[in-house]
């Protein structure tokens, strides 16, 4: 069936190979619309990023670029500004017709940790073709802060899609007047677009800017770290804001968002016609996040916002991204914020899980 698919669907391919791994993949991997990856035992500093292209392996390609190997299966810090490849434990012999997108998981983008998966004979990032089989790599480019990476971490997720997947305008539109996807009137074209909240209902914290010189970030360390040590508040009340060059923010949409549980949503690559800043790294919505039937009246997209080359001014309200909804093969049998532990179900201007909430 065409679609992207749901939790019960992963859990068959696991379970007849067309996923298998070097540890048994467990059942909180799985996610609705989604299976987490996970670090291998090694990871290999790199001279440069790159694809493996269409007549090499990842592995060729290693032979060209390596500098050393580093061990993770004790914890070991990845440093900013540096490249690695780590192999995963996954690997895919996906069958005809069905084709894979990979994206950092929420708490990975919005510590500005770009990561993205390779394949062999790969053409592109994050994207594995229809019919692939062969291991999977991730590629690790720590931006703003050094982190302490560990085998067995899920820093990726990968959604696996067979045939049309792609809900059209019309389709849309009809969709958003059953059931409402934002808060507010709908801007539909070529999917949905979200506006930035720079004008909030109380204060003026509108967002974080990362700090240059930071200590290093332990991905296991959950709810520890105090935000005041990594992280500037944005502050405005003239909604607006000047973004600078080569700084990373997070800042959060204007509309409430809700994903259907026959949905699941990409939030699209950055438009340079909308500005100098990339809007997202972490791109995966899944079925029931902000839905009333997973528990949910809205939930706000939390943006990672890096300016490029010049300064740049964001308005309250202007539009800069969209979110392109896919129907799902079938309803998974569990929700985004239903029954399993959701971080961010009723989001609203919030940094990764591993920093205490700001005094």
């Amino acid at each position: 069936m065409n679609g992207v698919s749901p939790n019960q669907h992963i859990s068959e391919m696991v379970a007849t190979g067309v996923i298998s791994a070097t540890s048994p993949i467990t059942e909180g991997q799985i996610q609705p619309a989604s299976l987490d990856l996970r670090l291998g035992t090694r990871a290999f500093r790199v001279r440069a990023s790159f694809l493996a292209g269409r007549k090499r392996t990842v592995a060729e390609r290693l032979a060209d670029f390596r500098m050393h190997e580093i061990d993770l299966t004790g914890g070991a810090v990845l440093e900013k500004g540096c490249v690695y490849v780590v192999p995963l434990m996954e690997s895919l012999a996906l069958p005809a017709g069905m084709s894979g997108a990979a994206s950092a998981k929420s708490s990975i983008g919005r510590l500005d940790l770009l990561t993205r998966v390779i394949t062999d004979h790969g053409v592109e990032f994050d994207r594995v073709p229809e019919g692939y089989s062969g291991p999977l790599y991730v590629e690790i480019c720590p931006q703003s802060f050094s982190v302490i990476a560990r085998t067995g971490q899920m820093l990726n997720q990968i959604i696996f899609r067979t045939g049309s997947t792609v809900i059209d305008d019309t389709a849309l539109r009809a969709l958003h007047a059953e059931s409402p996807l934002v808060t507010g009137e709908a801007t539909i074209s070529n999917g949905l677009g979200f506006s930035v909240d720079l004008c909030p209902d109380k204060g003026d914290l509108v967002g974080y800017r990362a700090k240059p010189h930071t200590g290093v970030i332990d991905l296991a360390r959950l709810n520890y770290y105090d935000p005041a040590d990594f992280w500037e508040p944005v502050r405005t009340r003239d909604s607006w804001i000047i973004l600078d060059p080569g700084a990373f923010y997070i800042l959060v949409s204007r509309e409430a968002i809700a994903i259907p549980p026959n949905c699941a949503a990409e939030m699209a690559p950055y438009l340079a016609m909308v500005g100098e800043f990339r809007v997202h790294y972490a791109g995966f919505f899944d079925p029931g996040f902000g839905h009333a039937a997973a528990g949910g009246t809205g939930s706000r997209g939390v943006l990672e916002v890096r300016c490029h080359e010049a300064p740049f001014v964001l308005e309250h309200g202007q539009i800069v991204g969209r979110l392109v909804y896919e129907r799902m093969a079938e309803v998974p049998t569990q929700l985004y914020g239903a029954e399993i532990a959701s971080n961010y179900q009723g989001q609203g201007l919030k940094l990764s899980k591993h920093f205490r909430a700001p005094d």
